[in-house]
């Protein structure tokens, strides 16, 4: 049911963002005189799923979900139609219009997206304001994973400074490990403030390991529920106990029975569990699995998060903002994956990838900040220099601007062909990349 409603979620955001991108191409072509024959969402190779003319327009749902088109007469695109660029220019085609235009025109699905973006960054900022967890209320301290072992933390380090500064949020925090700017990290542990350096190199580390082997919060094992055929509930252990240990080995967070459990699987052992402040032994019996199958308290439930709130007023320049700030760090992003530390082929992701972002359950605010940042990534894929997307079409029409003259026809075709060649490579290729993450 988990993955269904990921799916469902990842597809409705999928269509919505690339609606309002293909629209922006069509409002500005429409804007200034040009036709637009299609207006696809998804493609159509072959055959269409659903479509209807209105005007000089076919509005239609394809049925291969890679994106969607708008085909814009008298311009070399995806549908590669070459006959009609053999007939002379027409007034309502394309590359009848002066190069602003056309310009306008390419710009116009980034432009949308970002104005998405920005406008549902607007609403979330006025309605639900945004909330936040200091980084300061992490009572408990971190759990250091094996990659957090490596350079020195240990489970129960309350991190106080990052580069000598104190960091104000547990997300900034890891964004500054994950982009590589921590060279020191200062701990409080016990009554001691000891700094820490990040080796040279420690960054790729992080980047190969996706996170999931660095650092995380620290909260207590609390069982809120039991599964089905509950080894933990056929022990004894009941809704409310906290699990501090397994096998005689202190395990006092869920992070740290995770990183031991394993060791005990198809084992006879013992829980160690508190209930009402008092210390008991329980004999379990672990499945092959690794787990005790219960359920643990929701986490957020431990620690106090803090929420900035804003007028209608504030909002909007705080919306704005955030489309700004979301759009410059993911373009830094992109250039650490040029940092020779880093494997590009293994820090890229597809559908699975980008579908795990979305909640397990159906949860609107989660959806629409996901879908934001997604427009962002949209706008941001699509601007980049490569012939088939729009920053293809815009350096080529930059060139015609700065020179005078058009690029050779011939020229285009061949760009055009040899970008959708390497589109279509990295699609699969990043999508190979997510069959065999879950081989892994």
């Amino acid at each position: 049911m988990e993955i269904l409603i990921k799916t469902l979620q990842f597809f409705l955001s999928l269509s919505i963002l690339i609606i309002i991108h293909e629209f922006g191409h069509f409002l500005f072509a429409r804007m200034f005189g040009i036709r637009v024959e299609k207006f696809y969402l998804f493609f159509n190779p072959w055959f269409s799923l659903f479509k209807i003319k209105r005007g000089d327009t076919v509005y239609g749902l394809g049925w291969l979900p890679l994106g969607g088109y708008v085909k814009i007469s008298g311009m070399i695109d995806e549908s590669m139609d070459t006959e009609q660029m053999k007939q002379p220019p027409k007034p309502y085609e394309f590359r009848s219009k002066p190069a602003w235009k056309r310009l306008l025109v390419m710009v116009g699905g980034v432009l949308f997206n970002v104005m998405l973006a920005a406008l549902i960054y607007i609403v979330m900022m006025y309605t639900t304001g945004e909330e936040y967890l200091p980084v300061e209320n992490l009572k408990y301290g971190i759990v250091a994973e094996p990659l957090g072992e490596e350079i020195g933390l240990k489970t129960g380090d309350h991190i106080i400074a990052l580069n000598g500064e104190e960091p104000q949020d547990w997300m900034s925090l890891l964004r500054g490990f994950a982009r590589g700017e921590v060279e020191e990290v200062s701990v409080r542990r016990s009554d001691s403030v000891i700094h820490i350096q990040v080796p040279e190199g420690f960054f790729g580390k992080i980047i190969a390991s996706r996170g999931d082997a660095f650092i995380s919060i620290r909260f207590p094992f609390i069982v809120r529920d039991f599964l089905n055929n509950s080894a933990a509930k056929k022990a004894g252990v009941k809704v409310g106990d906290h699990i501090k240990g397994i096998g005689g080995v202190e395990t006092w967070s869920f992070a740290e029975f995770v990183q031991h459990i394993g060791d005990f699987a198809g084992k006879q052992s013992t829980l160690t569990i508190e209930r009402d402040g008092e210390t008991l032994e329980l004999d379990i019996s672990i499945p092959e699995e690794g787990i005790v199958g219960a359920y643990i308290k929701d986490p957020m439930e431990f620690f106090t998060t803090e929420r900035r709130e804003y007028s209608f007023l504030a909002s909007v320049p705080a919306g704005i903002n955030r489309a700004y700030t979301t759009t410059r760090d993911y373009f830094r992003d992109l250039g650490l994956l040029f940092r020779p530390e880093v494997s590009a082929r293994d820090s890229l992701g597809g559908f699975i990838t980008i579908g795990g972002i979305f909640s397990p359950t159906w949860d609107w605010i989660h959806f629409w900040t996901m879908t934001a940042f997604l427009s962002i990534i949209l706008a941001v894929m699509n601007i980049l220099p490569i012939p088939a997307l729009d920053g293809g079409h815009v350096m080529f029409l930059l060139y015609e601007i700065i020179v005078g003259k058009k690029p050779p026809e011939k020229f285009m075709e061949y760009a055009q062909i040899i970008g959708m060649l390497l589109l279509f490579s990295l699609i699969l290729l990043v999508n190979l990349n997510d069959v065999l993450r879950l081989f892994r």
